[in-house]
């Protein structure tokens, strides 16, 4: 939906009241599937078969729950999504509760398009819902008043509302929301809901403190790893070493001889061991006795993927998003030449929580209780499609209970989990939870794509940039992810962004993608693309610099002159870290800028060198994100952003022998200690410009502006993570 485009009477369905439950709305969002089932739900929140895209109860008490679509991994949208509801119903803040969606096609996330998807990622929370909710809320505010008008007979433009009140100024009469429910649920439906001007937001733009977080504290949240059901056993899974590899033959007899052990069955991801524990589940898959077709991915290695990556780029490209101009004349007929090699690794996700989910299929169903990031059904891949077909039962009759996240970055968007726990209860008749241990979730991701890119570039005398070639190999998440992405038919943004995006001038470029797929599964990583390339790019673009013997920074802001908003945040990191001013002895500092996820992020490292070990002092962030819902959520998950994109860029790399991982846990996939972390410094760019993505924009900038710094410290360019100098 775009951005001011508003309800009208059909996308409500019904508003209706139980007498003294107070008002229930219920809507369908524009773009999306109608509803199914009858009426929306009444009163206190009963439905009759009816899943609601947003549903709104406001009680007697004058307490207003609101239904968030997304799934909560940190990011505060259980907090940021009800903040543009309140701020248009006039309510106060402390009578607010937050419930988490079902799945169903009503609650699709309309920043994946008019389509939707039920899918929590890209970024893209705010941006799909900063119109949609603040309409829920306007639509709710101006029943409760014609309720009031028509309770005191006066015109309703004669009132006004404030703390969850309406209020008629000129008699002095304040009535309350709860004592208006009732009579508002009579009233007609507002079919152009008007719109706060933001100068007088009383919410938005203020950092709230979040709905969720004294569950998180006190223990009372509820993650997949809490969830407990009457008579639910556990499973633990034996997966095949080696990636794509089968099961030939296995032999349960010691497992089944450990106590405890109930059953061990074949599934589709190996073979799965249930018990009365957890414990008890893992010891009867240590002693299981598996025989496995390793197939053909049992040869490959790190060294013969680069050397796959390396012969692909030699070849015709899969996909050139970009081209403009003689290339190849360009860069012959340039005053000079730079070329260099980039190369990224496969990266695992390494959530708090590992992987798990909670699954029973009963004779009449099948509920399952998961941290997914992805609810959608049918043909997308998502926990309700793959549910339902491997239960066997349609839709309506699987329920998805979405819990708390311990980390997400994509990784939660896959549904190998759901298929684990799906297919041991449906073996079973019992309800079952599974759960991945550390190894397995370091050895059995999702990862980043690993890629190899070459880079080539012509300056002329005075150093501009005339010609300009990004040549990127690797292997596509779109091709393997086709229910998020659609058909592959040889096109994958995602292995581009924060490339073709690029906004230095250059007369001539071109940008390609070979694909190289060497049986590596691959997926989203926070940031995507975005973090492969935005190495790659603003590691490239200072070396420019320095062949034009220009500063960095003013080498990418005279290159930026058509860009202003990228060209801001650019120039505001470099005033916020006092760039060109000096440093102590022995420190360097190192600029980058990215745009992700309709984002503008530019970053400043400071950064010493000790012993060949690399330590950052001080990141000084600016990012402009349009709108801004909650500046304490914005900060919070740029200072996130930092640490998840430093981790990577100074310890991470998954290496691949024999066709499976080398590493296997934390202390061969490390992650970055408390005493390693940097001061974190973050500026919000002010805009009135729609909301854009801000979990994701803030980890492209870092490994850029890191190496960078140690090459401005040691003469030493780093092309390759993670970053070694010893």
């Amino acid at each position: 939906m775009k951005p001011g485009s508003e309800f009208s009477r059909r996308d409500f369905l019904r508003a209706s009241v139980v007498a003294g439950a107070g008002l229930s709305l219920a809507f369908s969002l524009p773009g999306c599937a109608p509803a199914r089932g009858k009426d929306a739900a009444v009163g206190g929140g009963t439905s009759d078969g009816f899943k609601p895209n947003a549903f709104v109860h406001i009680g007697p008490d004058g307490v207003v729950t609101l239904t968030v679509n997304q799934s909560e991994m940190g990011q505060g949208v259980m907090t940021s999504i009800p903040m543009l509801f309140a701020e248009e119903l006039d309510i106060d803040w402390s009578k607010v509760q937050i419930a988490q969606a079902p799945a169903g096609k009503e609650f699709a996330n309309l920043g994946f398009g008019p389509a939707g998807l039920q899918l929590t990622g890209g970024s893209a929370s705010i941006r799909g819902s900063f119109i949609p909710f603040r309409q829920m809320g306007a639509v709710a505010r101006g029943m409760l008043v014609a309720a009031a008008a028509k309770d005191w007979g006066v015109d309703p433009s004669t009132l006004t509302t404030e703390s969850g009140a309406v209020i008629h100024q000129q008699s002095g009469k304040r009535a309350d929301y709860g004592s208006l429910a009732a009579r508002a649920a009579t009233m007609p439906v507002p079919e152009k809901p008007a719109l706060k001007d933001p100068k007088d937001f009383k919410l938005i733009g203020k950092s709230i403190p979040r709905l969720d977080l004294a569950g998180k504290v006190n223990g009372s949240g509820v993650f997949g790893v809490d969830v407990k059901v009457p008579g639910m056993l556990y499973g633990s899974v034996a997966r095949s070493p080696v990636y794509g590899g089968k099961v030939k033959r296995f032999d349960a007899a010691k497992a089944k001889a450990v106590p405890g052990v109930k059953a061990v069955e074949s599934i589709s991801n190996g073979v799965v061991v249930i018990a009365d524990s957890y414990w008890q589940a893992r010891q009867g898959r240590n002693a299981l006795v598996v025989e496995w077709d390793e197939g053909p991915t049992a040869s490959v290695s790190s060294a013969g993927i680069t050397k796959m990556f390396r012969d692909a780029l030699d070849k015709p490209a899969t996909w050139e998003p970009k081209k403009a101009g003689d290339i190849d004349g360009a860069l012959k007929g340039a005053a000079k030449r730079i070329e260099a090699e980039y190369e990224v690794p496969f990266l695992a996700h390494a959530t708090m929580e590992p992987m798990n989910a909670t699954a029973h299929v009963t004779k009449d169903g099948c509920t399952v209780w998961a941290p997914t990031q992805f609810q959608s059904g049918g043909a997308n891949g998502g926990a309700l499609g793959v549910a339902a077909k491997i239960s066997g039962f349609p839709p309506e009759k699987v329920a998805i209970h979405t819990t708390l996240l311990g980390g997400g970055f994509g990784r939660r968007a896959e549904a190998d989990f759901i298929t684990d726990a799906v297919e041991a209860s449906k073996a079973v008749g019992a309800p079952v939870k599974v759960i991945w241990s550390r190894e397995e979730d370091v050895q059995h991701d999702w990862y980043r794509p690993a890629s190899l890119n070459r880079m080539s570039a012509g300056l002329d005398a005075a150093g501009n940039i005339v010609a300009y070639r990004h040549q990127a190999a690797g292997p596509s998440i779109a091709a393997a992810h086709e229910g998020i992405m659609g058909p592959f038919k040889g096109v994958d943004p995602s292995m581009l962004e924060g490339s073709d995006n690029m906004a230095y001038a250059a007369t001539v470029r071109a940008i390609t993608w070979h694909q190289a797929e060497p049986g590596v599964p691959v997926g989203f990583w926070r940031s995507v693309g975005s973090s492969n390339n935005g190495f790659v790019v603003e590691s490239f673009i200072d070396e420019l610099a320095h062949a034009a013997g220009k500063d960095p920074f003013e080498f990418r802001r005279a290159l930026l002159k058509d860009a202003p908003r990228h060209r801001a945040v650019l120039e505001l990191a470099a005033l916020k870290a006092g760039w060109g001013t000096p440093l102590p002895a022995g420190r360097a500092r190192g600029i980058a800028m990215v745009e992700s996820f309709s984002s503008y992020a530019a970053q400043v490292a400071e950064v010493s060198v000790t012993g060949g070990k690399v330590r950052v002092h001080r990141v000084v962030c600016a990012i402009d994100c349009g709108m801004v819902v909650n500046p304490d959520t914005v900060a919070a998950q740029t200072e996130s952003a930092v640490v998840y994109g430093l981790t990577a860029a100074l310890k991470g790399e998954i290496t691949i022998e024999k066709g499976q991982a080398v590493q296997k846990n934390f202390d061969q996939y490390q992650m970055l200690r408390h005493n390693e972390m940097p001061v974190v410094e973050t500026y919000i760019v002010p805009s009135t410009e729609a909301p854009t993505g801000v979990g994701e924009p803030g980890t492209p900038p870092i490994a850029p502006a890191v190496a960078n710094a140690v090459f401005a410290l040691t003469g030493k360019r780093i092309r390759k993570l993670p970053i070694r100098l010893a």
